[in-house]
């Protein structure tokens, strides 16, 4: 089996574009990425989001300028942030793809959404019923297809070997990573392009979770307190927006070239829940099934030891944080406080919210940085823990500085999906 290591990694988040800036922002604790959200007309019980910041005052925002002129129109907000991500992950690989046509046919692509163009569907639907079918764009069609996300990055790129695309609710980068791990390690690539985009803060999609009771509504008027990952007050997530892709490389390919190694991609875990179509399985089995798989295949036999931080899913729901507490516990066998505390874990959506689709794998670079960096970045707005955490070590209130050799990454979704990564620091 071929070893498979991360060598490129581009973020768009709540915070803005780049990888070190994002990293930044949230070892700071800081939650200013997220903001009152209004739609004219609408009123809707959520009043908070993490929208991506836009403009050309800074470096760090977004503009459709940063898009290939030729591919604006047909591409939607989501496939935007897909094509800046990609780029950012390729120029920091140093991949030549552009003169190389064997490289090409020997990388892929594996970017997924987990909503898509929601807005472009919405508009179009209204334009078509008050002016009928020419007030339709002839750009549609693509604009909408979660594949052309890979599709589009392939073109430009002119990347040739696998392009698919993951959709799995929350879970989907996670997936389009671990299925992108796999095409390397069972030889069907070299190198892979993957992870998730989602820009659906649409009154629709907002109206949809709200109905559902997803999102936080008690903390309206203080948005940047609105996502609070394992704490007792928290009463939903907070919609973002953003991408995260990553540039994964078999290892002697990427030793050939003399690339930089974040780290080794170990292990990953997909099962089911067979429970329900949007809530967790009470007991947590799903989810420890995925993680057991994910370290099983990492080779970590003693998980409390070998482990040294874990990214969680923790959407800020009641019930999914606790739910995922005790998953892990009971992996770990941590039985009393003292093992519960031997585990490091927080979740980066106190932060910058849950970037849905995108969530997997904007938090899996976020992992990758705190391995590379050893810091556990903290739960932000974290002031009184859920008591189902055991006493597990929430990293509450700064980042905490520790040796970190070993993280597991969490991704959950709706329909019961669930995904487990394992990093590792590379070692020859």
């Amino acid at each position: 089996m071929k070893r498979v290591v991360v060598t490129g990694m581009g973020l768009i988040t709540p915070f803005g574009r780049g990888v070190q800036h994002n990293w930044q922002k949230i070892v700071e604790s800081n939650s200013s990425s997220l903001s009152s959200l209004t739609f004219e007309g609408y009123d809707i019980t959520s009043k908070v989001a993490g929208r991506v910041p836009r403009g050309t005052e800074h470096e760090h925002q977004f503009h459709d300028g940063l898009v290939p002129s030729q591919y604006r129109l047909g591409s939607s907000d989501f496939i935007k942030y897909a094509i800046v991500a990609s780029e950012e992950a390729l120029t920091d690989s140093k991949l030549d793809l552009a003169s190389d046509e064997s490289l090409q046919e020997r990388t892929g692509v594996c970017i997924g959404s987990g909503v898509g163009a929601m807005e472009d569907i919405t508009n179009t639907h209204d334009k078509v019923k008050a002016g009928g079918q020419n007030k339709a764009s002839a750009y549609f069609v693509p604009r909408i297809l979660i594949n052309e996300a890979s599709g589009i990055v392939s073109i430009i790129n002119r990347i040739k070997g696998p392009n698919m695309s993951i959709v799995s609710a929350c879970a989907t980068g996670a997936h389009a990573i671990g299925e992108s791990f796999r095409k390397i390690k069972y030889g069907e690539a070299d190198v892979m392009l993957c992870g998730g985009s989602e820009a659906s803060i649409t009154p629709l999609s907002v109206i949809g979770f709200a109905r559902m009771r997803a999102l936080s509504t008690k903390f309206n008027d203080r948005p940047q307190q609105a996502s609070r990952p394992f704490d007792e007050d928290r009463d939903g997530f907070v919609i973002s927006e953003g991408a995260g892709v990553l540039v994964l490389e078999e290892l002697e390919h990427a030793l050939k070239r003399n690339a930089t190694i974040y780290c080794e991609v170990a292990g990953y875990g997909a099962t089911g829940d067979a429970h329900h179509l949007s809530s967790p399985e009470p007991s947590g089995n799903g989810a420890k099934r995925a993680m057991a798989n994910a370290l099983k295949e990492a080779n970590i036999t003693d998980p409390l030891a070998q482990v040294d931080y874990i990214n969680a899913h923790a959407t800020s729901t009641p019930m999914g944080d606790g739910i995922e507490c005790q998953a892990v516990l009971n992996l770990f066998g941590a039985t009393t406080p003292e093992q519960a505390a031997r585990i490091t874990m927080s979740s980066t959506k106190g932060a910058i919210g849950h970037l849905l689709g995108a969530a997997g794998s904007a938090e899996s670079i976020v992992s990758i940085m705190a391995l590379h960096n050893n810091m556990a970045p903290p739960n932000v707005n974290l002031e009184r823990p859920t008591p189902e955490s055991g006493g597990i070590n929430l990293v509450v209130g700064r980042a905490q500085s520790k040796p970190i050799d070993c993280v597991l990454k969490n991704s959950f979704g709706f329909g019961g999906t669930n995904s487990s990564l394992v990093f590792k620091r590379y070692r020859r």
